[in-house]
């Protein structure tokens, strides 16, 4: 069965949308789509309308390339204000085996109840399972008379998921399920290897530094840092007195992350703020690149250290910024040989800021196999249409925020 899923991360700087196909166990990128955001400050919503208009042109340009109307939608959330709790649920096995309703109940006996007035659920992340003595992952078809499931349960402020249902509702899409932008991030570049160890994910986005701690797979602790890529565009824009604008297009053209791979012939004839005409040279704004980006690596380092005293054996780098030339070279100088800047695998999403949008799908994915679901954002009439002629659709829907205990947890 052919699966289709949309995954969405509204960031300051951009909004980025990413259809995938999965066939068996093959990803196919669809399309993708990244515009300019407007009106989101740090991943909320300052100015809903501004919002809603970046939101819909990007919506639009990724319905043009599919062909076909975007309805449902999986959607990465910022983690401000998150809430990470270990709980656990037990369930009686009637069969004496497990099957996946026994697994579905078990989550739902560890979630129901234990989430603090307030607060809603984003996801629930299972640790264990545990029949008798033993432990399992995924313990289908395991014999016993009842079953425990130890798991961390995820939740944010009520507002911050208020915010994003409104958004989406305005825009005539519904919310299938949510995922912390770390959590995007980690599943877009997950293996086995990064399974088994306790790793850290650094995303330096445009005005924030998220960095999380994973511990086999599961979040365990983050912290976002209030800064990010945008401070080099200050710093160039101080260093050579250009506007902000010509300061971004530098750092997103013209730079490099490490003066080893800068030209110093390689040369850019910019207009200053008072009117005059200079010439920069690449290792002069490389040089200024690369002192940000080595205080903030630095910053991220410390703050995993504070996050957590456990051996750290991967720290993987994304955001847009780490797509500079010399960037790896950067990363190993700070962070040592445990530090890796992420690779995305499938074609045309090879840009690194697509990891939080590719991310959740392959995370929500992992969820409905555990769950014994099998789900595809499109029917097969929309399958169909997709790549075909562009005819203009028109798109309804009505936005259901909470689909952990609708979708997840339904026994149908």
């Amino acid at each position: 069965m052919k699966k289709i899923y949309t995954g969405i991360d509204i960031g300051s700087r951009e909004i980025k949308i990413v259809t995938m196909e999965k066939i068996e166990e093959s990803w196919k990128v669809l399309a993708r789509t990244a515009i300019k955001s407007k009106g989101v400050k740090k991943g909320w919503i300052s100015n809903k309308e501004q919002a809603k208009e970046s939101l819909e042109e990007a919506l639009k340009e990724q319905e043009e390339t599919l062909g076909v109307p975007i309805e449902e939608a999986l959607v990465a959330i910022p983690s401000y204000g998150r809430n990470l709790t270990i709980t656990s649920g037990e369930v009686d096995l009637p069969n004496g085996k497990v099957e996946y309703e026994d697994i579905i109940k078990c989550l739902q006996d560890a979630v129901l109840g234990k989430i603090p007035e307030g607060r809603e659920l984003v996801t629930v992340f299972p640790i264990v399972f545990t029949l008798g003595e033993e432990g399992y992952k995924n313990p289908i078809g395991q014999s016993g008379d009842s079953m425990i499931v130890k798991a961390v349960v995820a939740t944010v402020p009520k507002e911050v998921m208020t915010m994003m249902q409104s958004l989406f509702h305005a825009c005539g899409v519904e919310i299938v399920d949510i995922a912390f932008h770390e959590i995007g991030d980690y599943d877009c570049t997950r293996n086995k290897d990064y399974d088994s160890k306790v790793g850290a994910m650094i995303d330096i986005g445009y005005d924030t530094t998220k960095v999380a701690v994973f511990n086999k797979g599961i979040m365990i602790k983050d912290e976002i840092i209030e800064m990010g890529s945008h401070q080099i565009d200050r710093d160039l824009k101080e260093a050579f007195a250009i506007p902000s604008r010509m300061a971004s297009y530098i750092k997103e053209r013209f730079a490099v992350s490490n003066k080893r791979y800068a030209d110093i012939n390689d040369t850019m004839e910019i207009v200053t703020k008072d009117g005059s005409t200079i010439n920069i040279n690449q290792l002069n704004v490389s040089e200024i690149v690369e002192a940000r980006l080595t205080d903030l690596l630095r910053l991220a380092k410390k703050q995993i250290t504070i996050l957590t005293n456990r051996e750290i054996s991967y720290i993987i780098i994304t955001g847009g910024i780490s797509e500079l030339a010399g960037f790896q070279y950067l990363v190993e100088n700070v962070l040592g040989r445990v530090g890796t800047t992420l690779t995305i695998h499938e074609i045309g999403i090879r840009e690194n800021k697509y990891s939080s949008a590719a991310g959740i799908i392959k995370y929500f994915d992992e969820k409905l196999k555990l769950r014994g679901k099998s789900y595809s954002m499109m029917s097969e009439a929309k399958e169909e249409s997709i790549m075909a002629p562009r005819n203009k659709q028109e798109k309804n829907g009505e936005t259901i925020i909470n689909r952990v205990f609708g979708y997840f947890f339904d026994n149908n």
